[in-house]
């Protein structure tokens, strides 16, 4: 009885977290389309046709975001907390108006949802006290941690995914720097290029790209690339573009240069890959491979020994 309670609670709780995962992920996608239409209207492209996208938020969505952004506006979180907040948004993909708001609502409603939802499953079911009481504190700590797991696996697919797309960005850049053209404009350039294989590097891109018409402080916006993804290869390459900028050296060699640098870094991240499956195949060996040799080798001795024996 006790393997089957623990089986149901964690049934509950998996749905619970598939529910927020899902509404977090669902958002996510509808940002990605948003922007992805808004770069087809700012860049006159001929694309696929495809289906709009539905740009109406859900109700539920809704309600959860309205919740999220009444809390922020409380002042019950500081405002260093709340720029960090958004910042890790940011970096995961979740961009718009109410992607903060979703986020602090969504924890909040599985705070409070989750223990009453526990606490009505276990009032029907013989439990003793002590459990009673501690599976819907457990509830509610899952639900509150639930959109941190689901935003913190966002981020770093979202990262990995504006990674790949760095080292062909940055030859893209020094082509376009030979070819004569300026820093706004090759990032312009480049951003429209690479649309189709990489849309969330051309993402960032485009929006360093608006900041920098608007912007004073060239040497900022670019140094806030880097520090709005958190990647290392995008920081050394908004550095190199500033100091580039401050001290008047030749871009077109520095990018060359950094852009060596940065596709002999992908084949070194392969060689160490390529480097570990002989270790990932010997438990593999093991299983799977080492007992069909033995059957080969060893069976028909042992049929041979069998059959001597029965004699």
């Amino acid at each position: 009885m006790s393997l089957g309670l623990v089986l149901l609670f964690a049934g509950l709780f998996g749905l619970i977290a598939a529910g927020a995962g899902l509404l977090l992920v669902r958002r996510v996608r509808q940002e990605q389309r948003m922007q992805q239409r808004l770069r087809a209207v700012r860049w006159e492209r001929r694309r696929e046709p495809r289906t709009p996208p539905r740009t109406e938020t859900v109700l539920p969505l809704r309600v959860v975001a309205s919740i999220g952004a009444t809390i922020a506006r409380s002042g019950l979180l500081s405002s260093a907390t709340l720029g960090e907040l958004e910042q890790t948004l940011v970096a995961s993909g979740l961009r718009g108006r109410n992607g903060l708001g979703l986020f602090i609502g969504s924890k909040i409603m599985l705070l409070v949802c989750a223990p009453v939802a526990a606490w009505l499953v276990l009032r029907g079911l013989p439990v003793p006290e002590t459990l009673g009481r501690v599976l819907p504190l457990a509830a509610g700590v899952a639900g509150l941690l639930v959109p941190d797991m689901v935003v913190r696996r966002s981020r770093a697919s979202y990262v990995a995914r504006v990674e790949r797309g760095v080292p062909d960005a940055l030859d893209l850049l020094v082509i376009c720097t030979q070819a004569g053209l300026g820093l706004e404009a090759a990032i312009e350039r480049v951003t429209g290029e690479i649309a189709r294989a990489h849309p969330d590097l051309a993402r960032e891109l485009a929006q360093t790209t608006g900041e920098l018409r608007i912007a004073v402080d060239t040497q900022r916006v670019l140094i806030n690339l880097g520090t709005r993804t958190g990647l290392d290869s995008l920081k050394r390459v908004t550095a190199t573009l500033a100091q580039t900028l401050q001290f008047g050296t030749p871009l077109t060699g520095a990018l060359r240069v950094l852009a060596a640098e940065m596709r002999q870094q992908v084949l070194t991240r392969f060689e160490e890959r390529a480097a570990r499956l002989p270790v990932m195949l010997t438990l593999p060996m093991i299983i799977f491979i080492f007992p069909s040799l033995f059957i080969v080798v060893g069976g028909p001795a042992i049929i041979q020994l069998g059959r001597a024996l029965t004699r």
